[in-house]
């Protein structure tokens, strides 16, 4: 569901071994973009390779050393075709019809799932709008219907919201991803919605489990809870990276 690349010593690798999965198994697998897999933020937060953005921890910054495309090929050529690669991703995913998977969440200007079918996705995605939303997104229990975004994208909503937009389109779940839970999961609005985080100990230091969630043909959900791959304690960067799980951290975009 998105965020494939960025804030990683390893983005490259990871997205690069997605689109092989992709290639051998078409009719198997969808990537869904997310806000990471565009230019700007992509170019930003460390893809690219270039001074990336730092992260700001209680108003203090603590700037990532990652070296990705730049770095690793010399010239922005594999970040640039990457970034083509992502303007076709697709913007959402219907599950048996019943679960919508989308990597922010809902737009005031999308009602319906045929809304979201028409939009021209070979592009990066503009700075407000439908296809914007969809990208950056969130759900808030302190909001019944829509308000303003702190990110500056996208739009805040609420459990109204939420329950018609299901209604009206014949929905039981909304699954997306977009921000660090600390379980690797969590449910919202009567369980009409999910966000599912599937990067364990963000950054290397955020201390939190990461989470995959399973739906089968009855409409069962599974959900798997996991944490760091055990190679992290002998990867050299990561140990560099790593901070103890007591620290009490915000979340960050």
């Amino acid at each position: 569901m998105g965020d494939f690349v960025d804030r990683g010593h390893y983005s490259l690798e990871t997205v690069s071994l997605l689109f092989v999965f992709k290639a051998r198994y078409p009719d198997k697998i969808t990537l869904l973009r997310g806000n990471h897999e565009t230019r700007p933020v992509s170019n930003t937060y460390g893809f690219y390779g270039d001074n990336p953005a730092p992260l700001v921890i209680s108003g203090a910054e603590h700037p990532l050393s990652i070296d990705e495309c730049k770095a690793k090929y010399g010239n922005s050529n594999v970040w640039l075709q990457c970034c083509n690669v992502f303007d076709y991703l697709n913007v959402a995913a219907l599950v048996d019809g019943k679960a919508l998977c989308i990597h922010g969440g809902l737009s005031p200007d999308v009602r319906t799932i045929d809304q979201i079918r028409v939009l021209s996705r070979a592009q990066d995605p503009p700075n407000e709008g439908a296809y914007c939303d969809l990208l950056w997104s969130d759900p808030d229990d302190s909001v019944q219907s829509w308000a303003l975004s702190p990110r500056g994208c996208g739009f805040l909503f609420g459990s109204l919201v939420t329950s018609q937009f299901t209604h009206l389109n014949s929905l039981e779940l909304i699954a997306r991803a977009h921000q660090l839970v600390e379980e690797g999961y969590q449910y919202k609005f009567n369980e009409k919605l999910v966000t599912v985080w599937s990067a364990p100990n963000y950054c290397y230091r955020c201390g939190n489990e990461a989470a995959l969630l399973r739906l089968d043909g009855n409409g069962k959900r599974q959900v798997t809870v996991y944490g760091p791959a055990p190679e992290n304690d002998s990867d050299t960067k990561m140990k560099e990276r790593r901070q103890g799980k007591t620290a009490i951290l915000p979340y960050f975009v």
